[in-house]
């Protein structure tokens, strides 16, 4: 969960991180800043094309991160980028209690920037937004996040943003990684919660192939795939050389026999299938693809069908050009030319 998520620019990128992601959320205050952008956390048609294994959802939420939300616990990481600084420090204090003891994530990662690094932004007086209410130097900062350790069970790493100028000034930012330590007692709140207090803007679930239709249109989509790109080898093999040794497709009438085992050999369709067995139900049970009597090839239609049904139809083109237009309207140029 990023909180303060404004317009969802971290959201953004972590979608791209499917092998090891499976809920994205973000709650803002401002829900104009999420909804200028929150479609672009929209699946692209890659993502339809070729799902991935695991499952992918995304919710945006309208709220403060000074209140409790039950939606809010449970997550392995909570983000807070540039944020705290945009609070009063009476909020602050409540922040903390929020994000590191009702949420009580596995890990938490802070950054805010560092008012000692200001000196070397030119033309710079005062904060470096309007909108803040403090700047905190490095070892204000430090004081804070080793206070929210000892109160909260957690361990906590410094570092920053780009690159440190010096050990007087330190870096743009500061950040402090936050790890809840396995072996220290939580703190449990008991304090009752309202049901919802944060108001849902926007959900998208991505596709899967823990979806079974997802999965078994996937399977056969990438099939039927395979079974045309072995079939077009062969005939590029036919053609250089006739009857080709050790074939493993072969012409039936005008039908054209792939074998299933060659299809399931193919990298893709084992990763989405590993039994053959398993491949073979599913593909009986579909009416996109055919297999022949004994189940064990994919039945592709010949090209030599399909051109002779072309053949006919140039045939029934030329016939129709070749006959003379009858017209039953008598032209009368005199008085049209009147």
């Amino acid at each position: 969960m990023d909180v303060g998520c404004a317009d969802c620019s971290l959201l953004s990128k972590l979608k791209f991180h499917r092998h090891c992601v499976e809920l994205l959320a973000g709650v803002d205050i401002d829900c104009a800043a999420i909804r200028q952008r929150m479609h672009a956390l929209a699946p692209l048609t890659c993502d339809y094309l070729q799902p991935a294994s695991r499952p992918l959802t995304i919710e945006l939420y309208q709220g403060s991160v000074t209140e409790r939300e039950p939606c809010t616990r449970g997550f392995d990481l909570v983000t807070c980028i540039e944020l705290i600084e945009h609070l009063e420090p009476w909020e602050v204090e409540r922040f903390s209690d929020v994000v590191f003891g009702y949420m009580a994530p596995r890990a938490v990662i802070v950054s805010t920037p560092n008012a000692e690094f200001n000196t070397l932004l030119p033309g710079l007086t005062g904060f470096r937004h309007k909108d803040h209410k403090f700047e905190w130097s490095r070892a204000e900062f430090n004081t804070w996040a080793l206070g929210i350790c000892w109160r909260y069970g957690y361990t906590v790493d410094f570092t920053g943003v780009g690159e440190a100028q010096d050990s007087s000034v330190g870096f743009c930012s500061q950040i402090g990684v936050f790890q809840r330590h396995p072996e220290l007692n939580v703190p449990v709140n008991n304090t009752p919660v309202e049901a919802t207090v944060y108001r849902l803007l926007y959900k998208v679930v991505y596709p899967s192939l823990q979806d079974n239709n997802i999965f078994h249109r996937t399977l056969v989509s990438e099939v039927i795939y395979r079974a045309e790109c072995l079939r077009r080898a062969w005939e590029e093999e036919e053609e250089e050389e006739e009857g080709v040794a050790g074939q493993t497709v072969y012409r039936c009438g005008r039908s054209v026999h792939v074998p299933l085992l060659r299809v399931w050999a193919c990298p893709r369709v084992q990763a989405l299938c590993a039994d053959l067995h398993h491949l073979q139900e599913v593909l009986l049970g579909d009416s996109r693809v055919q297999l022949d009597a004994n189940g064990g090839a994919v039945v592709l239609p010949g090209d030599e069908q399909e051109g002779e049904e072309e053949e006919e139809e140039d045939c029934g083109r030329e016939e129709f050009a070749m006959r003379p237009a009858k017209c039953n309207i008598e032209e009368d140029w005199d008085a049209e030319i009147g």
